[in-house]
């Protein structure tokens, strides 16, 4: 797959209405849902079903569990080598694990979905930069 193919996978999910824990393109999802709808999309089947979560489980867990998921599914690149359609993750504290994941959809623009509003395509602003953690390539992504 192309990393234009991702980044066009995920603009089909654009206006999507934001759902917790749902991956329904056109009928809900949240920012994990999305990921893993492009994951179906491009890559067939997931490779494992997340555990149930609440909105609130990285400040409850304390650990990077969304970290670790994407690094056993997907390459790990460091932040500052990440490139449209490559998976971003974002901590909103210093201290707390990386709880919202987006997909880079062009040098200054992100993907996502977020509570409270549909997935969008939005700048990629020095805000989400500052809280950016992690960043990953899905496999097999060909420049």
């Amino acid at each position: 797959m192309t990393r234009d193919e991702i980044v066009d996978a995920a603009r089909l999910w654009l206006g999507t209405p934001y759902h917790h824990q749902a991956s329904l393109r056109g009928g809900g999802c949240d920012c994990l849902g999305l990921v893993r709808g492009v994951w179906r999309d491009l890559c067939g089947a997931e490779p494992e079903t997340p555990p149930p979560y609440s909105p609130s489980w990285a400040e409850s867990l304390r650990q990077e569990t969304l970290a670790l998921a994407a690094a056993r599914h997907l390459r790990s690149l460091a932040a500052t080598e990440a490139r449209p359609g490559d998976v971003l993750l974002f901590r909103w504290r210093e201290h707390l694990p990386a709880k919202h994941c987006a997909i880079l959809a062009g040098p200054d623009r992100i993907i996502h979905a977020h509570d409270g509003a549909a997935v969008a395509e939005v700048a990629f602003t020095s805000w989400w930069r500052r809280h950016l953690s992690h960043a990953f390539s899905f496999p097999g992504v060909t420049d």
